[in-house]
């Protein structure tokens, strides 16, 4: 079991855990995930590591109620527990230093940007920061990001805070600006493929990091196939991060859409999970 240490809510749909965890904490670097269970029938969700404190054994998880398991994880308080957490899983993110580093999170997705941003500028690399969302409301690790970055752009869609826009705007701007080593982008599939459009025509280097469907996280269900490159590739054992300009990106938003109608029927239920054994 694992326990809740510290409970945050960001926002009416996103909640932040500290989960006591400290062999994952030992191991882990950014870029990678874990996947939990909440309990015995529980669905396994795959979440990025947010953060993590290798003294205090905690690693910090973000996530946002968009079905029923996630619904469930949000109703837990502070002092309760969850069956297992499993990892580090994944492949961490590739830090060096490259020169003007350009990190990239639309909403939720600022979240596991944060440690990468921090790991840029702590390799020697000047590091850009642009964070997004619908409101202001939506915004979160303002604070952390701002630590992490030489430089701090927000957007927001209706303009509550920051640049009324989209982070692709502000990214138009930097490329005109200044020359960018790489950038990494987190977030919507919409907005990953919107950044990858943008820094295409330039050939900047460009890393997405994708969160498809998960099963096992061992790469042998197959549920988080993903195109990269004209190849089949896995996003639990191959990435989670890829060259965003090899990825197949409308395939990937046809995948996601093929389960929404059972993500809506397991919400009207009350319980995420697999019920195959039940009928």
């Amino acid at each position: 079991m694992f326990k809740i240490v510290a409970k945050k809510v960001l926002s009416p749909t996103v909640k932040q855990f500290a989960m006591a965890a400290p062999q994952i904490a030992k191991k882990c670097q950014p870029g990678q995930f874990v996947i939990i269970r909440i309990d015995d029938e529980g669905e396994r969700v795959p979440l990025t590591i947010a953060d993590f404190d290798r003294d205090k054994g905690i690693i910090t998880l973000l996530f946002q109620e968009v079905g029923a398991s996630t619904q469930q994880l949000g109703q837990l308080e502070e002092g309760e527990s969850i069956l297992d957490i499993a990892g580090p899983l994944g492949n961490p993110t590739r830090i060096k230093k490259m020169g003007t580093v350009v990190c990239i999170g639309g909403g939720i997705g600022t979240a596991p940007v944060y440690p990468i941003a921090r790991a840029m500028k702590a390799a020697g690399n000047r590091v850009i920061s642009i964070i997004g969302a619908r409101t202001a409301e939506l915004l979160i690790f303002e604070d952390e990001m701002k630590n992490a970055s030489d430089e701090l752009y927000i957007t927001t869609d209706d303009g509550s805070k920051g640049i009324k826009g989209f982070v692709t705007d502000v990214l138009k701007r930097l490329i005109d600006e200044e020359k960018l080593a790489e950038v990494m982008a987190i977030g919507p599939v919409v907005m990953m493929r919107g950044v990858a459009e943008v820094t295409r025509p330039y050939k900047i280097p460009t890393v997405v990091s994708l969160n498809p469907i998960m099963v096992d996280g061992t790469g042998m269900c197959g549920g988080c196939r993903v195109a990269v490159g004209n190849e089949s590739k896995f996003a639990c054992v191959d990435g989670p991060e890829f060259d965003a300009h090899q990825v197949d990106f409308d395939t990937l938003i046809a995948r996601q859409k093929m389960y929404i109608p059972l993500e809506k029927k397991s919400c009207e239920n009350g319980r995420g999970g697999c019920k195959c054994h039940q009928s």
